[in-house]
């Protein structure tokens, strides 16, 4: 197996916390969600600043989040607090910081300059220059490893309508995963603020799904349930990717470089793509047993 496929993470379900919140930080040692962003940035009011941020390098520090990836949302460099908030995720131990309305390259290179050795970075997308620069942002160093998309700000910036099926956003979505992709890195659906529509939710979910996302950013832990079951492979295509590769080796033992499986022609493409489904169940089943 690659080390690409060895190092699978599952990110179906990325939950944001509030840092001002002690007890949302608590109950979050018990989610399902397979990763965690206890944020600074957004849910927390300037006046509480200071106190999430001690809270939430507390939090991390204490541990008992079991194999959930902990990720620390920050203040933009350019404010009062971003530096220190980087300086206390890393000193905590976060597993990576997740940047704010990141619009460039240079972004990154001077919030890893303030961060030092550890941890990674993860970059949100949520202006029209951030979708435009993607690729860049995306390539900007390895410890860059995830593209987040904020939706919300860009339908704002875009002056775009928020409608069901995300017209007006399917352009900035796709340069998302294409960025993410070509830089080998993991791509992040925004948040759905609909909690009431379950239904719209699962939609977004699938839509997302289809495109490439690997999951979804989530604001309550109701949604978390709905994101794993979407973002993981169906028992069918755990089947087929088995097939596929079965298939394949036997044609490659008879000296033949495709193999025809339910009338389909298998190639080294579909034999990448299904190791890759395998890996990922197999990271998830095994996340389940912990």
């Amino acid at each position: 197996m690659s080390h690409a496929l060895a190092a699978v993470r599952p990110r179906r379900s990325v939950l944001f916390m509030p840092g001002s919140n002690a007890r949302a930080l608590e109950k979050a040692r018990t989610l399902a969600a397979d990763a965690l962003v206890l944020d600074l940035e957004d849910a927390v009011a300037p006046e509480m600043k200071l106190e999430a941020r001690a809270q939430v390098a507390a939090a991390v520090r204490a541990g008992g989040y079991g194999r959930r990836e902990i990720v620390v949302r920050v203040n933009a460099l350019g404010t009062p607090w971003g530096r220190d908030d980087l300086a206390a995720a890393a000193d905590a131990g976060a597993d990576a910081v997740l940047l704010p309305k990141v619009e460039a390259a240079e972004t990154v290179s001077a919030a890893i300059a303030a961060l030092g050795p550890k941890p990674a970075v993860w970059c949100m997308l949520e202006t029209p220059r951030g979708i435009l620069n993607a690729p860049a942002i995306a390539a900007a160093s390895p410890r860059v490893t995830a593209l987040v998309m904020g939706t919300s700000d860009l339908t704002k910036d875009l002056h775009a309508r928020v409608t069901r099926v995300r017209l007006p956003l399917l352009t900035s979505l796709q340069l998302c995963v294409l960025a993410a992709r070509s830089a080998g890195i993991t791509a992040l659906d925004g948040v759905h603020l609909d909690l009431d529509d379950d239904a719209g939710f699962a939609a977004a979910c699938r839509q997302a799904a289809d495109f490439g996302f690997d999951g979804k950013t989530l604001i309550h832990p109701r949604q978390v349930a709905t994101a794993n079951e979407v973002f993981a492979p169906a028992a069918g295509d755990v089947d087929w990717a088995r097939r596929v590769i079965a298939a394949h080796a036997d044609a490659l033992a008879h000296g033949r470089g495709v193999a025809v499986l339910d009338g389909r022609l298998i190639e080294n493409l579909h034999v990448d793509d299904a190791r890759r489904v395998l890996a990922l169940a197999d990271a998830i089943a095994e996340r389940a047993t912990h």
